[in-house]
């Protein structure tokens, strides 16, 4: 019987996180670009798809066209994909594409929380517990509300 082989998984600090952002920045701006693509793509697909429909018993003039959009949709789908991958190759998790909303592991006081990062924000400046989500948003800047300074986050180093 195999043994399972068990993943490290990467956790940031702060520091190392902002460091990150060149590079991050930029697949999450190409994400976000991608993921609209694909939404116009899908959305022209289903009003193609609509139409072929309505006309049934009709000569099928959208039949080309919608191999086209088909077959553009799935490039660009694997192309997403592949942005979601490069982030998750570097330790980040996309918690949503649409925005550029990511969030990168790190640990405080021993458990593990994210710290979370919005596409168009100058530096990693907010944590939230693992189960918190975005609406749990917690500034790192000292006197803001309870929660962790950024010397309290630990990580790789």
């Amino acid at each position: 019987m195999a043994k399972e082989q068990r993943v490290e998984r990467r956790h940031y600090t702060v520091e190392q996180a902002n460091h990150a952002l060149p590079l991050v920045k930029a697949i999450a701006a190409d994400l976000v670009a991608k993921f609209a693509e694909v939404k116009e793509r899908k959305d022209r697909l289903d009003r193609i798809r609509r139409q072929k429909r309505s006309k049934d018993g009709v000569e099928d003039f959208y039949a080309e066209e919608l191999v086209e959009a088909e077959s553009q949709l799935e490039h660009e789908l694997e192309t997403l994909q592949g942005y979601i991958e490069e982030l998750t190759d570097l330790g980040i998790e996309v918690k949503d594409a649409s925005r550029g909303l990511l969030d990168f592991y790190s640990l405080l006081d021993g458990r593990e929380v994210y710290l979370c990062w919005l596409l168009g924000e100058d530096e990693v400046g907010h944590w939230h517990e693992i189960d918190a989500g975005f609406a749990g948003r917690q500034s790192l800047m000292a006197g803001s509300s309870p929660g962790p300074q950024p010397k309290d986050f630990r990580g790789d180093q």
